[in-house]
């Protein structure tokens, strides 16, 4: 049978652009269908407009910073309005960046929202296409709980555009994106108050890592509300009025604020895919309780192999709408080894082992490898051997702020093999990437011992832990 495209990707972020293009290099016909800017999460409302408004929230710290290295205090103003519009800005040129590639590859961008009719054809507003293989890369999106009031409520895809800031924020959630906003729009002179359904930011970290950023934005002036559970939001003519109750407590609480983020989580972007139309079999959508996205459970996701071949044999899945590992490079390595084996007569997986992540929290966050808990849940206890070392970086030794790094080797006694490096602290996320190397390629404590240290500087700490 003749098909209008050998490939037709749904979705143009990450995952979508990546295997598209490479398709598109071993002389496939690519077609790539996207409803909203190219780009996906990562360039639109996630990586990139966030980590830029982490650069603007820590100016005000080094403003006192300064102060201890003998710089005049300043007098320093913000304008909201001012980072939102050219934060918005830059996301357009890189949407507009990534079209080109998609041009210079030869992939044909679609503009519509696509949904599957039978496995090999596709619907795109009032157009019909065919493709000999299919690759849905939709990502995530933000999920809300099903409380009274969400309506007013906004989300991380909003935070970005907000005409006015707010100078009372709410933050609803304990995951790095609660964590990551919180720091950001406190660094920018909001009060923020963070409700967290647990006692801790940042389950499935290591333990040291979660009581180092919570320590860390308490320090900041962030206020922590734990144990809690969101009732309602409310509109009074002060703001929004937050009601929550806390454990422990007979009686409901309430804080009024200008604006509620609600960051309590991402879920596969499933809704109008059209999955049973084309027998696409979907997983972990049994608990009904739990809020439900686009009529979907938002546990559910598209099961793949680890090829990410989906329950039919010519449609493929990549990123996040699989729910394996969600993040971008994760996402552009799955849509990348896809096309090789598919395209490239170079069958290959992609590896989720051992896979760096980071928190662009206040203190920054980042980590490889295995946890301490999952280490010694995996080896057992007297197995595993943990090296520590907690400090004032160099640079706030003059500065008088209360200022903790840590870094972290878990390892394993018998083979004296790396498991897993973990660290707070600035400059974590460039240091950790090093690690990963080490980490990732085998590396031993006596292979860390051995390696000279770059004097002074935080990431030696990493080579001379004792």
């Amino acid at each position: 049978m003749t098909y209008d495209y050998d490939l037709f990707v749904i979705g143009a972020g990450s995952g979508g652009l990546a295997a598209s293009k490479r398709a598109a290099s071993y002389g496939a016909k690519v077609a790539i269908a996207e409803a909203d800017l190219v780009g996906g999460t990562c360039v639109i409302r996630g990586c990139v407009p966030k980590k830029l408004m982490v650069y603007a929230s820590k100016f005000s710290h080094l403003y006192q910073d300064a102060v201890g290295y003998g710089w005049s205090q300043v007098e320093s103003s913000f304008d909201w309005q001012h980072l939102v519009t050219v934060v918005d800005k830059e996301v357009r040129r890189l949407s507009q960046l990534h079209i080109s590639f998609l041009e210079k590859a030869g992939v044909e961008l679609i503009s519509g929202k696509a949904s599957l009719l039978d496995p090999h054809t596709i619907q795109v507003g009032e157009r019909k296409i065919t493709a000999d293989k299919i690759l849905i890369a939709v990502g995530g999106e933000a999920v809300k709980p099903n409380l009274p009031g969400m309506e007013f409520a906004i989300t991380s895809r909003e935070m970005f555009l907000l005409e006015e800031q707010p100078k009372r924020l709410a933050v609803l959630g304990a995951g790095y994106i609660a964590v990551e906003f919180a720091g950001i729009m406190r660094g920018l002179g909001s009060q923020v108050t963070q409700l967290i359904r647990g006692d801790m930011f940042l389950k499935g970290f290591d333990e040291d890592i979660r009581s180092g950023v919570s320590e860390g934005m308490k320090q900041h002036g962030i206020e922590v509300i734990a144990n809690v559970i969101g009732q309602k939001i409310e509109k009074v003519p002060e703001g929004l009025q937050l009601t929550f109750s806390e454990k422990g407590k007979d009686v409901d609480s309430t804080i009024t604020v200008d604006a509620v983020l609600v960051a309590i989580g991402r879920a596969p972007n499933l809704g109008g895919l059209g999955l049973d139309k084309a027998g696409v079999k979907v997983v972990n959508c049994e608990d009904e309780d739990l809020p439900r996205l686009h009529g979907y459970s938002v546990s559910c996701a598209i099961a793949v192999d680890e090829y990410s071949r989906t329950s039919q044999a010519n449609i493929f899945a990549v990123g996040d709408c699989t729910n394996r590992i969600n993040l971008t490079p994760v996402a552009i390595g799955e849509g990348r080894a896809f096309a090789d084996t598919e395209f490239g007569n170079n069958p290959r997986i992609f590896s989720h082992e051992t896979v760096p992540s980071a928190v662009f929290s206040q203190p920054e966050a980042a980590t490889v490898g295995l946890s301490e808990t999952e280490a010694k849940a995996k080896l057992g206890d007297d197995a595993v051997q943990i090296y520590r070392a907690r400090f004032r970086p160099m640079f706030h030794s003059l500065t008088g702020a209360e200022e903790k790094t840590m870094v972290k080797l878990v390892i394993d006694k018998q083979s004296d093999r790396v498991l897993g490096a973990h660290m707070t602290g600035e400059y974590a996320a460039e240091i950790i990437q090093g690690m990963a190397i080490a980490v990732k390629m085998g590396a031993t404590k006596k292979d860390f011992d051995a390696t000279v240290g770059i004097h002074p500087s935080t990431a030696e700490e990493f080579v001379t832990l004792r």
